[in-house]
Parts: C-alpha cells; sequence; structure tokens
C-alpha cells in the first residue's frame, strides 16, 4: 500500500479531495501501515500550502485511533497539535477524546490532565460526557479521590444542560471512595443516583458490595444485595463471587457454600472464580476433605472445572497442611492422567511447599525440569525466592546464595520479596557484613526495603551488639522509608536495648511505639514487649508500675486494641490494675464503635482463643 502511494504524485492522488483522503486514512490506520501514514502526512504537509481550506476532523480520528492502539500515546499528541497548526483543521471534542484516550490506555493519568489543562486554554472545545468520564477516570486511578469528588460536582454543575453523569461517572467515583476507606460515602453516592435519575446498574452495586467485604463488612454487603434486589437489579456472578471471597475471608466458609446454592437456585452458575474462591477459603481452614468434594463437584459442573488456579491453590494447601505426600500424588495426577500443562505458578507452589518440607533435593530436580520448559514456565523471581528461603532454612546459605546468583544470571529482577528473603537470611546465618551489602545495594537499586528486610537487618545489627546503628537504621526507615516499623521491628530494638542495659532507652522507645500509632494498626505492644520488660525489670512492684503505666498511655491515645491486648497478659501475669486504671481500661474499650470488637478480643485472649 505504501509503494502504490509513493508512485503517485501528491497532485494526482488527492484530486478527488477530502473524501479520498479519509479514505486513505482509514485504510492505512486500520492496516497499522505507520510508513504509510508518515508518507501521507509529510506529503500533505510540503503540499498544504496550494490548499484552499483546512482537513477535515474526520481524517485524524483514524489515525489518532490507530496511534492509540499501537501504544503511541505520544505521536497522538504531536498530530493534534499539529491539526490547527499545520492543517487548519480546528480540534473538536472527538480528536480531543481520542487523544485523551490514547494517553489513558497506557495509564498516563497525569500526562492527560496536563494534555487537557493546555487544550483548554488554547482552543474552546465543548466537553462532552465521553470527556468527563475520562478525566474523572485520571483523577482517581492517581487516587486524588477528593479532587475527583469536587470535579465529578463542578464540572457536571457547569455543563448539566448538555449532559449529566452516567452510570460509569458514578461507578468510576464510588469505585475510588471505596479504595480509600470511604465506603459510606460510596453508598450515599448510590442512593444519590436515583434521585437524580441515574438507575444504579449491577456494576455500580457490585463496587458497593466489594468496598464493604473489603472492608470485612459483609453483613453490610448483604444489605446492599437485598437493596440491589428490591431496585430490580439482580446480582450476576461478580456479586455473588464478591459476597463469597468476602464470607470466606471472615472464615465463613459453609455460608458462603450455602450460597453457591442460592446461585444456582437463581440460574446463576458459579464458575471458576466462584470455585477457586470456596477451594482458597476451605483451604486456608484446613477443610481440605470438603476441598477434594468440591473439586469433583466441578468436574461434574457444566460452567466451571478444575485448572490449573485450583490446583495451585490445593498444592500449597496440602504442603501447608503437611501431607507432602497427598501434594506430590494430586501433582502426578495432574500432570500424568490429566494431562494439563503446569504454568509458572504451579511450579512455585509445587517448589513452596518441597521447600518447606526441606526436600531441597526434590526442588533441584523440579527446578531443572521447570527451566527445560518452554513459554511462561521458567522459573521467576517468585520461584527463585522461594528457593533461596530453602536452601537457608535447610542451614545451607552458600547454596542460597548460588541461587540467587543463578537468579540474576536468569535475567530475573530481585524484589522487594526477594531482597528481604536474602537479606533476612544473611542475618539470621550470621553474614552481617554480606546482609548489609545486599541491604545498600536493595537501595542502590532503588527497590524499597520493606519492613521485613529493615526488621532483619536491625536485628542482625542488634544481635551483633551494634545497637546504636540498629537505631540509626530504625530512625531512617522512620524518616524515610515507606515501610513503617511494626510491633516485631520494636521488640527487635526493645531486646537490644534492654541485653545492652539502656533500659532508659527502651522505654523512651516504648513510649515512642504507643504516642505514634493508631488504633488498629500492627504496632501496638504484645506478650513479647511485655516478657522483654518484665525481665529487665525484675517483676514485682516495678512489673505492676509498667503495666499500669502502659496502660494508661495506650488509654489516653485512645488504642482500644492495644488495651485489649495488654489486659489478658497483665491478668495472667497475676498483674492487676489499680482502680482508676480500670475505670480508664472500661471508657476505652466501651466507646461505641470498638465495644464489641475489643471485648471480645479482650475475653477471647483471656479464654484461650475459644471463643468464636
Amino acid at each position: 500500500m505504501h509503494n502504490h502511494h509513493s508512485n503517485h504524485s501528491s497532485s494526482t492522488v488527492y484530486v478527488q479531495g477530502d473524501a479520498t483522503l479519509i479514505s486513505l486514512s482509514r485504510a492505512f490506520s486500520d492496516a497499522s501501515d505507520l510508513n504509510s501514514i508518515d508518507c501521507l502526512l509529510r506529503d500533505l504537509t510540503n503540499t498544504f500550502v496550494n490548499r484552499r481550506r483546512g482537513l477535515p476532523e474526520a481524517f485524524f480520528i483514524p489515525i489518532l485511533r490507530c496511534y492509540s492502539r499501537l501504544r503511541l500515546p505520544y505521536h497522538a499528541v504531536r498530530l493534534f497539535d499539529k491539526m490547527h497548526s499545520e492543517f487548519r483543521c480546528r480540534p473538536r471534542v472527538r480528536s480531543l477524546n481520542t487523544t485523551l484516550n490514547a494517553l489513558i490506555s497506557l495509564s498516563l493519568f497525569s500526562h492527560a490532565l496536563t494534555f487537557h489543562s493546555r487544550v483548554s486554554a488554547t482552543f474552546s472545545i465543548f466537553p462532552n460526557l465521553l470527556t468527563f468520564n475520562l478525566l474523572l477516570k485520571c483523577l482517581c486511578r492517581l487516587s486524588r479521590p477528593d479532587e475527583a469528588v469536587n470535579f465529578f460536582r463542578d464540572f457536571s454543575h457547569l455543563h448539566k444542560s448538555r449532559f449529566s453523569p452516567d452510570v460509569y461517572s458514578y461507578a468510576t467515583v464510588m469505585d475510588a471512595l471505596t479504595k480509600d476507606g470511604r465506603v459510606d460515602e460510596a453508598v450515599l453516592l448510590l442512593d444519590e443516583m436515583s434521585v437524580e435519575g441515574c438507575q444504579p446498574t449491577e456494576v455500580n452495586f457490585n463496587v458497593v458490595i466489594c468496598g464493604l467485604c473489603n472492608n470485612g463488612d459483609v453483613s453490610g454487603a448483604g444489605k446492599i444485595v437485598r437493596h440491589m434486589i428490591l431496585k430490580g437489579c439482580v446480582p450476576n456472578q461478580v456479586t455473588y463471587n464478591t459476597i463469597i471471597h468476602g464470607l470466606c475471608s471472615k472464615g465463613k466458609v459453609e455460608s458462603a457454600m450455602d450460597l453457591i446454592d442460592c446461585m444456582v437456585k437463581k440460574d446463576c452458575y458459579p464458575n471458576n472464580v466462584t470455585y477457586g474462591t470456596i477451594v482458597d477459603g476451605l483451604v486456608k481452614a484446613n477443610r481440605l476433605n470438603d476441598v477434594e468434594q468440591v473439586v469433583a463437584l466441578m468436574e461434574q459442573s457444566e460452567n466451571a472445572s478444575p485448572g490449573l488456579f485450583v490446583y495451585s491453590i490445593l498444592i500449597s494447601g496440602l504442603f501447608r497442611s503437611g501431607r507432602f505426600d497427598d501434594a506430590l500424588r494430586l501433582w502426578t495426577l495432574i500432570i500424568d492422567e490429566k494431562g494439563i500443562k503446569p504454568n509458572a505458578v504451579l511450579y512455585t507452589n509445587l517448589i513452596d511447599g518441597l521447600c518447606v518440607a526441606g526436600k531441597m533435593e526434590e526442588v533441584d530436580k523440579v527446578l531443572v525440569r521447570m527451566k527445560e520448559e518452554d513459554g511462561d514456565c521458567k522459573p521467576n523471581v517468585f520461584t527463585y525466592s522461594s528457593v533461596v528461603r530453602g536452601y537457608f532454612k535447610a542451614k545451607k546459605p552458600d547454596k542460597a546464595i548460588d541461587t540467587w546468583k543463578d537468579m540474576i544470571a536468569a535475567g530475573c529482577k530481585p524484589n522487594q520479596i526477594s531482597y528481604s528473603i536474602l537479606i533476612t537470611g544473611l542475618c539470621e546465618t550470621g553474614r552481617l557484613r554480606d546482609g548489609l551489602m545486599v541491604f545498600h545495594q536493595m537501595l542502590a537499586k532503588e527497590c524499597v526495603p520493606d519492613v521485613i528486610a529493615y526488621s532483619s537487618m536491625i536485628k542482625g545489627l542488634c544481635d551483633a551488639g551494634r545497637v546504636v546503628e540498629g537505631m540509626r537504621l530504625f530512625y531512617d526507615m522512620s524518616a524515610h522509608g515507606k515501610a513503617k516499623p511494626d510491633c516485631i521491628t520494636y521488640n527487635i530494638l526493645f531486646t537490644g536495648l534492654c541485653k545492652a542495659k539502656e533500659l532508659a532507652g527502651a522505654m523512651g522507645l516504648l513510649g515512642r511505639m504507643v504516642d505514634g500509632g493508631c488504633d488498629g494498626d500492627n504496632c501496638d505492644p504484645d506478650e513479647v514487649t511485655c516478657n522483654v520488660f518484665l525481665s529487665a525489670l525484675g517483676g514485682g512492684e516495678k512489673g505492676n508500675e509498667f503495666f499500669d503505666g502502659l496502660l494508661v498511655r495506650l488509654c489516653k491515645r485512645g488504642r482500644g486494641s492495644g488495651v485489649a491486648g495488654i489486659v489478658p497478659v497483665m491478668l495472667q501475669k497475676k498483674y492487676v490494675p489499680i482502680a482508676s486504671t480500670w475505670e480508664k481500661v472500661a471508657r476505652v474499650l466501651c466507646s461505641n464503635e470498638k465495644v464489641q470488637r475489643n471485648i471480645k478480643k479482650c475475653w477471647g485472649v483471656m479464654m484461650g482463643g475459644n471463643i468464636s
């Protein structure tokens, strides 16, 4: 096509006018023929002085879409800019939206917003609903929910005479709010839709249901489902799968299985995702016999069949339960009898399970077989990380380091998890110097250490008596690291400081721990914390003062979760708070929004976790 075009002069090819140009634009774009597109645009640029009028917008739309499809967003932006400057075509909303979409399809959300601002300042282009939704998507994907809500209100109000937000607009904002933990606001938007004459669809309901389930409020999600049905909106597979996942996450597998029966009665049949979620829940509940029944049901179903996802979960669960022989039998069944070709995930789960079982010779054999596979079955960073951890666990640090080198040689880029595993292994085997070297290498590679990497490094320093350096790393973590110290990090430092006879420093750090966290985070003092300080203080009256002071400070900060964890530890060790402290404890634990959760936690720990 390019040769045909290039063998004709511009004056003979374009005599038919705009219709010919538009046809060429469509033909070249549909064929993704970038060479011909470039020649066409170049020839037009060279001969444009002879044209009496500008090119129509319809000429540019196919080319802009072609650039978007070929993942060339900046080509689209440059062409958009040339439309007016070189081809005297005033851009309208279609070309604006097409260029915006080219940027957004590659997640260039900030660039899309900047582009729109620039275009808006240059041309008087009236946006339409698609423009609105594209810009809304940018703000939401950039995790700027407040700006998204303001834009949703202001922009739609400004242009209300020409368009109103649709179900997609609402769903976009609701999704951003739920991901920001503001599910209540998303529910209010759901109610607002009906008032504004925009009837919610299953997409809108599912967004809210997913947000509630992710927050652990499966009961609230159930209420939304009932409201959904009252509104004449039928729950679909996504709805049921979301609720089932929420129930399984709460350990309510029986309720989840009952819901499957309800699905079938409503002529909505479970798919692989549904069954996979149930299998995952049953595996986590260690109900592996029930898993086998579910797999049998899948094999009989017309809408689902056990595949790699389900088998991966099951193999992983069997290994975690110590049923190594059963896991290996299942692997043989999958490969030899069912003829299923394993993927990298299934291989990695098998390798990880063998590493947990300490069967490193078998791991080597499977790894060799995996390397010989074609396609996407090659070992990845997660595979190698499991092997590195397995060798460290097997007290073979040299083999672990060799595996790490193999990973690098294979072109696998280490990630946060793999670095953490290597640093932890090196520090635990007394190779502190190597651990520090890897830690600094991680920073140099701009791979941000997670809390495990920091904690392992701090523990290595403290165990070596280098507590000051451990504290320095802790402060660096707190000030610059995206990872925040958790209870384990603090307990490592408490132990190191107390061993170094730095009790005052440990007490000061405990104060920072209590004052710096917030209720329900992963940074409450626990039984290990108490044991470290009781050992350093020697128990007795000093122990009582320690517990009493800790409870008062936790109460003052409103740390109900921390109080609920410390009270049973205190009572188990035969320490009793004074009356005024009891009063503070009761006031914090019985605050309206926390009373059930905290009392249940407190008594659950005291009774040995026997409260369901």
